[in-house]
């Protein structure tokens, strides 16, 4: 005797093995965003630890030396032009610094570094690194040199309502 198949229950219960697998896809995806995240983060981290160490070495403490003894934008200007102008040594300290600026505003726009934690430990700092040294590149060089190291000092005015420099337009 041959019993008769029930197909309700057997439909039933792939309904409830399909629900299962899908609920369990969605909880793997889920878990895969969280661990991308987290790697980001610790991405990211790494990074920012990497950059903010290379700021406190021997070479960028020299440059920052360096422009913190001319003591104004004005005196940088006209020092930086003419290390620039006579290829001296000094002008090759001193470019360290607009460098690290150019790397770190390269570094967030392709996103290797988050907007956010510039502002927590450099904001209003790196706006005023930027508003030091404009006058001196743009005297050596001519506006638009440096322009990730100006678009991003522009973009943490903005973010910290910070109004613009003397100089700008």
């Amino acid at each position: 005797m041959i019993a008769a198949v029930d197909w309700t229950a057997i439909n039933a219960i792939a309904t409830s093995v399909l629900a299962l697998g899908l609920l369990g896809g969605f909880g793997a995806a889920m878990f895969a965003a969280q661990q991308v995240r987290e790697t980001r983060r610790s991405r990211e981290a790494q990074m920012a630890a990497e950059f903010f160490r290379r700021w406190n070495e021997d070479g960028l403490v020299e440059a920052r030396r360096m422009v913190g003894q001319l003591g104004s934008a004005e005196a940088l200007r006209d020092a930086f032009a003419r290390y620039v102008a006579a290829d001296a040594p000094e002008a090759y300290v001193l470019y360290r610094e607009p460098d690290y600026f150019e790397q770190l505003a390269a570094l967030e726009r392709l996103g290797a570094i988050d907007l956010d934690l510039i502002k927590l430990l450099l904001g209003r700092t790196l706006i005023e690194r930027w508003e030091m040294w404009r006058p001196a590149l743009h005297e050596a060089f001519g506006p638009g040199v440096y322009p990730l190291f100006e678009g991003l000092a522009e973009k943490l005015r903005r973010e910290l309502g910070s109004t613009p420099g003397p100089a700008d337009p």
